[in-house]
């Protein structure tokens, strides 16, 4: 395959470089080249892929390279302009930004659990929000076996998911140096319940993400959501405290068991010796880790968990790149 690359300059688009050097989900040998995609100021100017050179190009001549796919991490604007264009190139369009998210014509993948969603035809294919992506992916079998009424969730975000300017306003106050602001509050040693706009409701953009496509992703339109983000002084990994009516009755024991059995989660649960997941350890890693597993007692048929991922491999490159290896394996793209 040729793998375009779009915003590969960037904070996720290095850690989707460094996925596919990896070669853990695509093998080195069905890639055929790697085209690394930046603005104008980067052109011409060479990026390191498995210690090669390669040299970065423009959006327009890489259309005109014809990769079998794009994935994109470079803005809801880029995404909007160019996607249909590579896509009408005949080229496999995986696109990171929110452009596209919730067109009920383009699929919404975390590829275990609705990765059945892509044929030839889905050209445009959106990559959710990473806050989204942990908790669906932790969700998902306990939806399918108990059916989810209603979640309350609250995010702990780094620093991270807002961009590489934010993570130096974050070193930059701690080292006591002068920054550019790139939050509305300083962020080390603080946190603040603000993560992306705010709308009319008072709910931020980030938080009507989470209900949005955690409905799609799931298919289940009926789930209630309610959610805070809350931005934090971490430099990678989000964390999230979820809390979850179920319309049937359970058994604890089923709870872990369906956990432990869902593709692409790790459970850490064992509080008698301190372990549960942490932003720390789950930082450079592509599992979502599930802990603090227990029953709400304050109402029947609910539980409380707290899940942690690498917002920037699983919330992001990773989730990509896995989709990508779905489209070779089957398939769906010439490999």
């Amino acid at each position: 395959m040729k793998i375009a690359i779009v915003g590969a300059t960037g904070l996720v688009g290095s850690v989707m470089l460094k996925v596919l050097e990896e070669a853990r989900y695509i093998p080195f040998d069905k890639i055929s080249e790697i085209i690394p995609v930046a603005s104008e100021k980067s052109v011409g100017k060479n990026l390191f892929f498995n210690n090669m050179p390669r040299k970065i190009v423009g959006i327009t001549d890489a259309i005109a390279m014809k990769p079998d796919i794009a994935i994109f991490s470079a803005g809801a604007s880029i995404s909007l302009q160019y996607a249909p264009l590579f896509a009408a190139a005949g080229t496999f369009v995986i696109d990171n930004s929110s452009a596209w998210r919730m067109d009920e014509n383009i699929p919404l993948v975390v590829p275990e659990i609705n990765a059945s969603l892509l044929n030839r035809n889905t050209k445009i294919i959106a990559n959710p929000n990473c806050s989204t992506i942990q908790l669906v992916l932790a969700l998902s079998q306990l939806h399918q076996h108990l059916k989810i009424k209603r979640l309350v969730v609250s995010t702990y975000q780094s620093v991270s998911g807002t961009g590489q300017k934010a993570m130096e306003q974050l070193m930059n106050e701690r080292a006591g140096t002068r920054t550019n602001m790139v939050y509305p509050h300083p962020i080390d040693l603080n946190l603040f319940p603000h993560g992306g706009t705010f709308e009319a409701n008072g709910y931020t953009t980030e938080e009507t993400k989470l209900l949005n496509e955690t409905r799609k992703i799931l298919g289940d339109n009926s789930i209630r959501v309610t959610a805070t983000v809350v931005r934090v002084p971490v430099t990678g990994g989000h964390s999230e405290s979820v809390n979850i009516e179920f319309e049937k009755e359970f058994e604890m024991q089923w709870i872990n068991k369906l956990l432990s059995s869902t593709k692409g989660v790790v459970v850490q649960d064992d509080p008698e010796k301190s372990i549960y997941p942490m932003p720390k350890y789950a930082e450079g890693r592509d599992e979502v880790f599930v802990g603090r597993i227990r029953r709400d007692e304050s109402q029947p048929n609910t539980i409380n968990i707290w899940v942690v991922a690498d917002n920037l491999r699983k919330g992001a490159a990773t989730n990509a790149v896995q989709i990508a290896a779905y489209l070779m394996n089957n398939e769906l793209v010439k490999s």
